[in-house]
């Protein structure tokens, strides 16, 4: 397959809610997908039921799809050395927004091609569609359940596309 020109990585929670007894227990999924920005066709995800942080996420997904990446968008949360390392390392173009904290980091955002990382905003409308048309729930019980609820979910709307 080609090289895919721009996918952007992102992540959202979705609530993983059923009674036990009587008490009343909502977790947190956080789902994380890697989006092509031209066709909005999910490329990969990934679930975890813990807080990891993007930046421990996204180079997992950046080794497991570089052939398919050209150029990765990414908002601050991906902004971390590592996460552009393995990008590069794998020959893909990471266009991250850095985490203000000089001048130095603003000049870099500045000079950021706007109308490249403009395109970021379609992996919302992706998330958005997902959390519109399936429900912003699983209602599976089991981990593998809900992963597959999921998987489910972004494999539908991958056909939805190309239909």
């Amino acid at each position: 397959m080609g090289r895919v020109a721009l996918p952007n990585v992102n992540s959202e929670g979705f609530q993983q809610s059923h009674t036990k007894r009587t008490k009343l227990t909502i977790q947190q999924l956080k789902l994380t997908l890697l989006v092509d920005t031209r066709a909005n066709a999910i490329l990969d995800l990934h679930v975890t039921t813990t807080r990891k942080h993007n930046s421990q996420i996204a180079p997992s997904l950046i080794k497991r799809n570089a052939e398919n990446v050209a150029i990765l968008l990414g908002e601050k949360g991906y902004d971390d050395r590592k996460v552009r390392a393995v990008a590069r390392e794998a020959g893909v173009r990471p266009l991250i927004k850095h985490r203000e904290f000089s001048s130095l980091h603003k000049a870099w955002n500045a000079r950021l091609d706007g109308d490249l990382y403009g395109q970021r905003s379609q992996n919302e409308t992706v998330n958005s569609r997902l959390k519109r048309k399936y429900g912003a729930f699983v209602r599976s019980r089991h981990w593998w359940k809900q992963f597959r609820e999921l998987v489910v979910g972004c494999l539908t709307h991958n056909i939805e596309k190309a239909l």
